[in-house]
């Protein structure tokens, strides 16, 4: 059922360089760092992801983490890969009838060596397989102590559903409100022309029963929507897209930089990517999510974090200030200056006259001053005199 290709070679992973060379593989994805975008890129490689059903979606998604770097890859799903997948990307014809877990650890495996990859075939939606996957994604726990008391600690970051049904959804939705983990959901419509990606976090955000799809609310069975003869349509341009804004959101979680999306929609006929945020709902029917809400609400509340918070805003705070003071440009080569004019013009009596309601942007010249206007003091010297004044003035 389930089996890893971490065993061999996983201790001898290459060396994550900055080195710009054409045979270092990480050297452009280094460069984040050396830019500043990302402050310790090589943290990628502790960590883990799940990524439940290796679809159309969820294959994308795992080769893009493959080639970031990622430390460690669980793969799930109980699908085979079939002819009828290759409008998708990903998959090759060669594919076919091999389980869709198998033939992408094989391909991951090709593209990235170091990245290890662990393999899942599994319905997570039966009984058996809930309790597979609940405990594939927790630590061992320690055989001297097998007690039930004590809460079983979730060993990846960062779980990614990649799932086409409801059913699969609630499932992932209850294992990581059971362990307490932060997961992103994503889907794509059956008309191939729109998308979303979530992401939930238990107890601080809506969990996937918080807001039921209008479909489940209305007590509606979605296995009887399937017609038979009839499939969904499929785009490997919305499924690449959907799987990009995942994974450039997982990253942005896992490395912590940016700003994590909590929802973004993606409609292909009008370019559209509505953006929101999805509260928890105060009566969700999943009486776990309750709880992890009370634990948010409790730990927000904490001396300890209100401290935090509050430093956050005062540094926020201090960060702008610094900035507002610094010189729009930090050089002046041709050592240009900003002055004041100091003088005040009239604008009323300068303008000529135009019609009513229209003014001039710009103050405009005052005419030149008729010579009339001049003092001109009285002589009783002659003509000759004044041209002789002239010319010693010359």
């Amino acid at each position: 059922m389930a089996s890893a290709s971490d065993d061999d070679g996983y201790d001898n992973r290459r060396v994550m360089s900055s080195v710009v060379s054409d045979s270092n593989p990480y050297s452009r994805l280094m460069a984040l760092q050396r830019m500043g975008i990302v402050s310790n890129y090589t943290h990628i490689r502790n960590c883990t992801a799940a990524i439940v059903g290796v679809g159309g979606v969820g294959s994308v998604a795992s080769e893009m983490l493959t080639r970031c770097g990622i430390g460690r890859l669980l793969l799930y799903d109980y699908d085979t890969v079939e002819l009828a997948n290759m409008n998708r990307l990903f998959y090759k014809p060669e594919h076919a009838g091999l389980f869709k877990t198998e033939a992408a650890s094989r391909t991951l495996t090709e593209i990235n060596p170091d990245v290890a990859i662990e393999q899942f075939n599994l319905n997570v939606t039966t009984t058996s397989g809930f309790e597979a996957f609940l405990d594939s994604l927790c630590e061992p726990r320690d055989v001297n102590d097998a007690s039930s008391s004590i809460p079983r600690r979730s060993r990846v970051d960062l779980v990614l559903s990649c799932v086409d049904n409801y059913e699969a959804r609630i499932t992932v939705n209850q294992a990581c409100l059971e362990l307490n983990q932060t997961w992103f959901e994503s889907g794509v419509s059956e008309d191939a022309v729109s998308g979303h990606i979530q992401k939930l976090v238990p107890g601080e955000n809506a969990c996937f029963e918080c807001v039921p799809p209008l479909v489940v609310a209305s007590g509606i069975d979605e296995r009887t929507l399937k017609r038979e003869g009839v499939c969904a349509a499929s785009l490997p341009t919305t499924m690449g897209l959907v799987a990009a804004m995942l994974v450039q959101n997982a990253l942005k979680y896992m490395l912590g930089f940016g700003e994590v999306a909590s929802y973004v929609g993606y409609n292909a006929l009008k370019d559209f990517f509505p953006t929101m945020a999805v509260g928890a709902n105060l009566e969700c029917r999943n009486s776990i999510c309750r709880r992890r809400q009370q634990e948010y609400k409790a730990f927000m509340a904490s001396p300890e974090q209100v401290a935090k918070l509050k430093a956050a805003e005062e540094a926020a705070a201090a960060a702008a200030a610094a900035e507002a003071a610094k010189p729009v440009h930090e050089e002046n080569e041709w050592k240009i200056e900003c002055v004041a004019d100091d003088d005040d013009v009239d604008e009323s009596a300068a303008a000529p006259n135009v019609s009513e309601g229209i003014t001039f942007a710009m103050p405009q010249r005052e005419s030149p001053k008729e010579s009339g206007d001049a003092n001109v003091a009285e002589t009783d010297a002659s003509v000759d005199d004044l041209v002789a004044q002239l010319k010693g003035l010359s």
